[in-house]
């Protein structure tokens, strides 16, 4: 890498001001592509190792308030499927009869985001009214883990990540979902069965 240069000229300043600001632009352009936002809350003093077993919550709970998500049985589906195998490989097992350690709910919404890129504006990238702000779609998920004695809420997960085309595309959907559920589960205080943490 060569050392920047200034001579001194309007034109070098001119330069490294179009650099510095298109560099500016791109890390906001970076940040408003950012990846999928995960994170998590555990129960103050929750011991994992206490549980063994899960089960889900009733179907009527489990209503994400999307009708394009609540009628689309292969949303429902995925996401049970890549919940039940993390949960397996952590060492739980589901139980059908009988009651579980652990009630697992979901919960998931889309929701339309405005980005507003007036700073494209502000510094002369956009010509007149070509700046609009961009409408998509944003998705969230949200895995609960309750004790079903004490039905207190001993952890919770959530992604969230723009889809805007996934709903009507279900090969991305799916792909979104299995995303999702594997990076909140990574977030689960328990290790995969033959991991050492």
């Amino acid at each position: 890498m060569y050392p920047l240069r200034f001579s001194g000229t309007a034109a070098a300043t001119r330069g490294l001001k179009l650099a510095l600001y298109g560099a500016a632009i791109l890390a906001l352009v970076a940040a408003g592509c950012a990846s999928m936002n995960v994170s998590s809350y555990v129960g103050r003093g929750v011991d994992f190792t206490q549980y063994r077993s899960y089960g889900w919550a009733a179907s009527e709970r489990l209503s994400t308030g999307d009708p394009r998500l609540d009628n689309n049985p292969f949303f429902q589906e995925r996401l049970r499927a890549d919940v039940e195998k993390q949960m397996a490989t952590r060492g739980f097992e589901k139980r059908a009869v009988g009651a579980p350690d652990l009630v697992v709910h979901y919960h998931a919404s889309v929701n339309q985001r405005i980005d507003i890129n007036g700073v494209d504006r502000e510094f002369g990238y956009c010509e007149r009214g070509e700046c609009q702000p961009f409408v998509y779609e944003s998705g969230t998920i949200v895995l609960d883990l309750v004790d079903a004695r004490t039905n207190t809420l001993v952890w919770r997960g959530w992604a969230k990540d723009s889809i805007e085309g996934v709903i009507d595309n279900q090969d991305w959907m799916e792909q979104k979902i299995d995303e999702a559920v594997t990076r909140i589960m990574a977030t689960l205080p328990r290790s995969p069965l033959g991991v050492i943490q």
